[in-house]
């Protein structure tokens, strides 16, 4: 049954009958119904309006709800005489798959019940709109508008095969697009034949999956066309929306779907299995006059058209029809993301590369430039000039090619030379190591090649970015800073290799903790990045991770998530969620999320990041271990010390075996596992960690390093705990100086750092020095509470200091209420936290049942497992009302 109420060829999802022909519904006359329902009749919340659908199934009304919001809503009801076993279960079963999926190209289920009479029914969006091929020619749209508005297509199913859905039945009339403020938006519906992958949609069991044909015959992949319903997956689908992309592009069916239904149903299902279809150009050539409609409902001519189908576009449409689901594409991301290389002019997957067609596609990005020096030239010396103009070209592009060519032999050359320190000849007797041989090639790499200057800063660059990843930042830094420079003097300023050089040289200013340099690294690439490749780029998403992830690092959170956000967004569409670059962009939103306190929005992200890399890359991956560790991380925000520890020794164990002890990313793993260790209380174990950690950095990386200042903070904390207080003030205040003099006095690092001072001055009774660092403290915060950008987290910052801590001359109950009720009014996330300030500024400006109330409140507002939260919440409730209850 389809969930279009405005469709009516849409059916059952049985594939009975061609899509053209409206067996399956029959237009609704508003009267009386085989449900038993008239128009005007009212059940529960919802007033039948007019029936707009009837199938063999079922039937579909326009309705208003009435209660608790109005709004016109989509009512589907089993049929009187229909509600049968099977029919029941196949009802249920697409309301339980419309049920699990959230998504903005699927039409929603709002509600479910049963009639009086004890009828199912449900209720869901009503898509006024209609199927996708009568919009696309109502508007003339364009190939390309076609193509974007099909990849919205594509991420719609992707959503729901995330949610282990297979629609089983995907075609023109089971995808409306509707219009929203003036954009249009595809809705996929009819889930009536869905297929769960890893769960029952239904406890009520379902007999349609074996010797039955599922779906519709057009547009039905081969492995359905077998019947024995084993190996429907997500390629099925695939399939189908390789067919509608077909018919969206060529106007036709890949096979006549006349000649198709007269041949007979064993013939039918032999053409699905075994006939390969002609490609979408080669189809649209055999159409006679119906071609040209075609080309006219896309703004062309048929000749036009043929063009623009053959090449990329027939690769793509036939890579997702092939019979064999394993050469088809693996998943809608995925034939999206090619489809949008296409639309950039970016050579595509489906088809085998060639150097000519890579020189194809370079002249049509850069179509503009190279059109417009065309005209100039011909404008000046007419025919003769443009015969000099090709003759040109085809000596540049037989020079680049012959450049290219000298280019390989001496990157060829250079290596081969460089291994030869390892042949035992050369190496005489002594063993060679890889760090060994990239020394020497680097050391080569300026006698050897400077009359190369293209291969020179290409090999510069790869080495540098191996030392980095090596850790050896000292040897990267000039590799990198002369790759960049011979690119600017070679290839110029806007050469994607001269960008990616910027990148990089970004990436290993924050890894030195040079920010400042970071920051305008990152800046540039990305901006230029944007006007040369585009917004969408994969590059350009790249540095934009980049740059939060600097501003992520400064504390500048207001300017890291719009970003981290934007980025994601855009490589959710462009490379699909299981791209390495979109779970890299998750993860650090996601430690975000965490350094904010919103945990419930981290955990699902972090958990989210982990099993696609596990399934993807491996338990032993980097990128897996980092999400592991981040993971980890947020355990010991939320005082999960137990479930912390066992993921930073699993960690720990397989970094020192694959990277070595003293690889930054390993000392990350082992000093956090030191101080699970400290917070357990299990000093003995934690100090030979911390205090290696520290050593190992300040040789590596110098005394002022974030990370060396990491190491310096868990090593004061641990000399605190025992009794070692003047070696932890000497360290506590040598963190607060650096972390002063590179970010800033109200960066949140600087503050973290002059509350562990202060910490420490109130333990060991110093209440002059402790007096001193609570008014520097109490200027940061107020100047944060009080600038124009100030987010509720800066004036929760500055009410809670006042009421849990303040200073003489300085505790100001007013002043901490006002701050409180500004916070609360502000945020919608971490609300308990910032009800629980308001309660206590209420409690120390004397309005002790407001203090109450909100403090109720809060505790009202807390979910999740953030126990330490709520033991706090429930203290400051009792405090409260000890108060309350002793005073006079």
């Amino acid at each position: 049954m389809s969930d279009d109420p405005r469709n009516p060829n849409s059916s059952d999802g049985g594939g009975s009958a061609p899509t053209e022909t409206p067996t399956a519904w029959l237009p609704g006359d508003g009267g009386s119904s085989p449900a038993g329902g008239t128009a005007g009749e009212r059940i529960g919340p919802y007033r039948l309006v007019r029936k707009i659908g009837e199938g063999g199934m079922g039937e579909v009304w326009i309705a208003e709800q009435e209660r608790p919001i109005r709004r016109t809503v989509a009512f589907k009801v089993i049929r009187a005489g229909m509600d049968c076993r099977e029919v029941v279960a196949r009802f249920e079963s697409e309301r339980q798959a419309i049920a699990m999926m959230d998504h903005p190209n699927i039409a929603k289920i709002f509600d479910a019940g049963s009639t009086p009479q004890g009828l199912p029914y449900f209720v869901m969006e009503y898509v006024d709109g209609v199927p996708i091929g009568e919009h696309c020619d109502a508007h003339r749209l364009s190939t390309r508008d076609r193509l974007r508005l099909f990849m919205q297509v594509c991420d719609g199913v992707q959503h729901a095969h995330q949610k282990a859905i297979i629609h089983r039945d995907l075609k023109p009339s089971n995808v409306l697009v509707a219009t929203h403020d003036g954009r249009a938006i595809p809705k996929i519906i009819d889930f009536g034949v869905a297929k769960a992958m890893a769960q029952p949609l239904t406890e009520k069991t379902m007999h349609t999956e074996v010797g039955q044909l599922i779906g519709t015959p057009e547009y039905m992949s081969p492995e359905q066309a077998d019947m024995s319903g084993r190996n429907i997956d997500t390629r099925t689908d695939v399939y189908s929306l390789g067919v509608l992309l077909y018919e969206l592009l060529a106007g036709a069916l890949p096979f006549d779907a006349k000649a198709l239904w007269k041949s007979g149903f064993n013939a039918i299902l032999h053409t699905i299995r075994e006939v390969d279809p002609p490609t979408p150009s080669m189809r649209l050539s055999t159409l006679g006059d119906v071609s040209t409609d075609s080309a006219k409902n896309r703004g062309t001519i048929p000749a036009a058209l043929t063009r623009q189908l053959k090449g990329d576009l027939d690769w793509i449409t036939m890579k997702a029809l092939e019979k064999d689901p394993a050469r088809r594409y693996g998943s809608p991301s995925e034939l999206a993301a090619d489809i949008g290389r296409y639309l950039t002019d970016e050579p595509v997957l489906a088809r085998p590369p060639s150097a000519a067609y890579r020189v194809r596609k370079f002249v049509r990005r850069h179509t503009l430039a190279v059109g417009a020096a065309a005209t100039l030239l011909v404008l000046l010396v007419l025919f003769a000039a443009t015969m000099a103009v090709q003759a040109n070209r085809i000596a540049r592009e037989r020079d680049r090619a012959n450049r290219e060519a000298a280019a390989a032999t001496q990157v060829s050359q250079f290596l081969t030379d460089l291994f030869k320190v390892s042949d035992p000849g050369e190496a005489r007797g002594n063993s060679i190591t890889a760090r060994e041989i990239l020394d020497v090639g680097a050391g080569r790499i300026r006698d050897t090649l400077s009359d190369q200057p293209e291969v020179q800063s290409r090999l510069m660059a790869t080495m540098g970015s191996v030392y980095g990843n090596l850790g050896l930042y000292a040897r990267s830094v000039p590799l990198l800073e002369e790759a960049l420079a011979i690119r600017r003097n070679t290839l110029g300023e806007d050469d994607p290799s001269t960008l990616a050089s910027m990148q990089e040289l970004a990436i290993l200013a924050y890894r030195l903790g040079r920010y400042d340099d970071a920051e305008a690294l990152f800046s540039g690439a990305l901006t230029n990045r944007r006007r040369v490749l585009g917004a969408d780029h994969p590059d350009t998403l790249e540095s934009m991770n980049g740059l939060a992830n600097l501003y992520h690092r400064l504390g500048r959170f207001e300017e890291a998530e719009p970003l981290y956000l934007a980025a994601l967004e855009g490589q959710h569409r462009v490379l699909g969620r299981d791209h390495e670059d979109a779970l890299k962009t998750a993860n650090n939103l996601a430690v975000l999320y965490k350094r904010q306190e919103r945990y419930e929005e981290a955990e699902p992200l972090i958990l989210d990041t982990l099993e696609r890399r596990r399934r993807l890359l491996g338990e032993d991956h980097p990128a897996t271990l980092s999400t592991l560790q981040s993971l980890a991380s947020l355990y010991v925000y939320l005082e999960r010390y137990d479930d912390a520890e066992p993921l930073f020794e699993q960690g720990l164990a397989v970094q020192r075996r694959v990277l070595g002890e003293d690889h930054p990313d390993t000392l990350v793993l082992q000093h956090n596992l030191g101080e699970v260790y400290r917070l357990q209380g299990r000093l003995a174990e934690a100090a030979p960690l911390l205090a290696a950690v520290h050593e190992a950095r300040r040789a590596k990386l110098g005394d002022d390093h974030p990370y060396t200042l990491d190491s310096k903070d868990s090593l004061a904390r641990l000399y605190q705990a025992r009794g070692r207080h003047a070696d932890a003030e000497r360290l506590f205040a040598a963190v607060l100086a650096a972390r002063e003099r590179a970010l800033g006095p109200d960066n949140p690092e600087t503050l973290d750092a002059r509350t562990a001072l202060i910490d420490l001055y109130g333990a060991i009774g110093d209440r002059e020095k402790e007096r001193r660092q609570l008014a520097l403290m109490a200027a940061s915060l107020l100047r944060l509470a009080e600038a124009p950008e100030a987010d509720a987290a800066a004036k929760d910052a500055y009410a809670r200091f006042l009421v849990t801590r303040g200073v003489p001359g300085i505790r100001d109950p007013a002043a901490a209420l006002r701050f409180a009720l500004a916070a609360n009014e502000m945020t919608e996330h971490a609300r308990p936290r910032y009800l629980n300030t308001l309660s206590l500024a209420y409690f120390q400006a004397g309005e002790r049942a407001k203090a109450i109330d909100t403090q109720r409140r809060a505790l009202d507002l807390l979910t999740g497992e953030d126990a330490t939260l709520r033991v706090e919440l429930e203290r400051t409730l009792a405090t409260i009302r000890e108060d309350v209850d002793g005073a006079p």
